[in-house]
């Protein structure tokens, strides 16, 4: 295995340099290749040589951190690539954050260098003169400086390796604020090739493949592992900007696409399209993705003519589970089998294994003689109780639960962690309730996921006014205004609903489970305010 990403490039690009690389779909009235673009091995590398060559000079290396908010762009890899050629890490931002989580995570991730596009330059830079205890550069990766700001602290003598960090990504938790996950060169490479070699009908052919992936590159499937797995085999990364329902079959065709990625909100959305002569006429043969509805994946496969292939992962495990192989189990919620050293346990609140067929928590490690936590995450910065917590008995605990068949098949059941998954993005529960808790109006809220057709699930916000507030229609709109101001505009609740008081315990722990009736739908509560119609990206 190659010691660097940046290895493993430099090998690729050298190997076949007119291979495609990079590339991103057509979207006429883009700021940025509204034409569409396609980057080669060699063209790419002449752009990395020289934004490494910036950097360096500047004095960047190991021990140095670097934001890129650059939204779902190619660029977005070069940069990535030169800083890995140095040792320097990435830190890439979510371009939906208000200004308070981005404050977060510059002053938790201790950025030296922010790199960002033309129109969030003013963005940034009013989060960095909120971070007064460490200067935040801001540079515009539109325009780039001949000469970049130079870091605080030189940086470290380190010879570079798979241990070297790459990145940092943010992942959200069952805590209130995101966790910071390492990520190294191995973690990097080691994901990229379990894609690789997945096998089954997740079967890649050097040199041809393009695989069109319209998640964020903020994630770890498209911002590390898919773009490894397309440097191993010289393949290409296909990039949109994000999903684009009308146009995805047309984009499919037009980049020549040969698989994509997908989450649980494109398939009703795409089955409610009309039929397009596109629809027939892609060259994919497979997807990967989760969050497929079990009685929706044969309808998918029938009209659209891919075979889906529903897989498990998360930042923390780099690799995945997935049901790639025949018989697939396509109407139900199977993602596959522990194979090739990655090992499962489904057990109980007390760790103990429980009977096949039974609900309990997923447990995942690595089996082989390098220890359980090879090619994992290598821990959450700043927090070693929660990175030991997470590793406890030696197993790390996903949060899922899920059962397991006599085959070993295993069938996602819920999330056991106070989490809610909306159109493919985990959102803690606590840090909406700690927005909503700093209104003046609110007394006590307790957030949950409902069921949404579209999204997978949706936020539903309980809400005690305080005394002499009335519920309204127009404080329910405030509180969804309040919370569009303050943290992402999905993390705003969709549902909102009234009550005297929340359900507790006797050591006054809120039960979310009983504010509303066992086996009913919260969203057909009378009194129940449906916002989703104002629930909108604002910037």
């Amino acid at each position: 295995m190659h010691p660097t990403v940046y290895a493993c490039f430099e090998e690729a690009a050298a190997d076949t340099p007119d291979n495609a690389f990079l590339a991103c779909p057509p979207y006429p009235g883009r700021a940025y290749h509204p034409e569409g673009a396609e980057f080669t091995y060699g063209q790419v590398a002449a752009e990395v040589a020289g934004l490494q060559e910036l950097y360096q000079a500047a004095g960047y290396g190991p021990g140095h951190r670097i934001a890129l908010l650059m939204e779902n762009r190619p660029e977005h890899f070069f940069h990535l690539l030169a800083m890995n050629a140095l040792g320097v890490s990435c830190v890439p931002v979510n371009p939906d954050y208000t200004h308070d989580e981005m404050l977060y995570q510059m002053q938790h991730s201790e950025a030296d260098l922010a790199v960002v596009i033309a129109d969030r330059v003013g963005f940034v830079e009013a989060v960095a003169a909120a971070r007064p205890e460490k200067p935040l550069p801001v540079v515009n990766a539109d325009a780039m400086p001949a000469v970049l700001p130079a870091p605080l602290q030189p940086a470290r003598a380190e010879t570079l390796g798979p241990e070297t960090e790459v990145g940092l990504f943010y992942t959200s938790g069952t805590t209130g604020r995101p966790k910071g996950c390492i990520l190294t060169n191995f973690y990097y490479l080691n994901g990229g090739a379990w894609y690789w070699n997945f096998g089954g009908h997740f079967t890649m052919e050097t040199g041809v493949e393009r695989i069109y992936n319209p998640l964020p590159v903020f994630h770890m499937n498209c911002g590390a592992v898919t773009f490894v797995c397309m440097m191993l085999g010289r393949n290409c990364l296909i990039v949109p900007d994000r999903f684009h329902p009308t146009r995805w079959w047309s984009d499919l065709v037009e980049m020549r696409a040969t698989a994509f990625h997908y989450l649980g909100i494109v398939a009703p959305v795409l089955l409610k399209q009309p039929v397009c002569p596109e629809e027939k006429q892609h060259n994919c043969r497979f997807a990967l993705g989760a969050g497929m509805e079990p009685e929706m994946h044969p309808l998918f496969e029938e009209r659209f003519g891919t075979r889906l292939v529903e897989v498990w992962g998360m930042t923390e495990t780099g690799r995945i589970f997935g049901d790639a192989h025949e018989p697939r189990q396509i109407n139900t919620r199977a993602f596959g089998r522990p194979f090739g050293g990655l090992e499962a346990r489904v057990v109980d609140d007390e760790d103990q294994d429980v009977p096949t067929g039974t609900d309990g928590e997923l447990l995942v490690r690595w089996g082989g003689p390098e220890g359980p936590q090879h090619g994992f995450f290598s821990g959450y910065l700043k927090n070693p109780e929660a990175t030991e917590e997470a590793w406890r008995g030696g197993w790390f605990h996903t949060g899922d639960v899920v059962r397991q068949d006599e085959t070993e098949m295993l069938f996602f059941v819920d999330r056991k962690k106070n989490i809610i998954r909306r159109s493919g993005e985990n959102i803690a529960a606590a840090e909406i309730e700690a927005a909503i808790q700093a209104m003046a109006e609110v007394k006590q809220v307790a957030v949950m996921p409902v069921v949404d057709e579209l999204r997978d699930e949706e936020v539903l916000a309980c809400v005690v006014p305080m005394d002499g507030i009335a519920p309204s229609a127009e404080l329910a709109r405030k509180v969804q205004d309040w919370c569009l101001e303050k943290i992402a505009y999905y993390k705003a609740p969709g549902w909102l609903y009234f009550l005297d008081a929340l359900p507790v315990t006797g050591t006054q722990k809120v039960q979310k489970q009983e504010i509303f009736p066992r086996d009913s739908d919260p969203r057909d509560t009378a009194g129940m305010h449906d916002l989703r119609g104002t629930k909108k990206r604002r910037r």
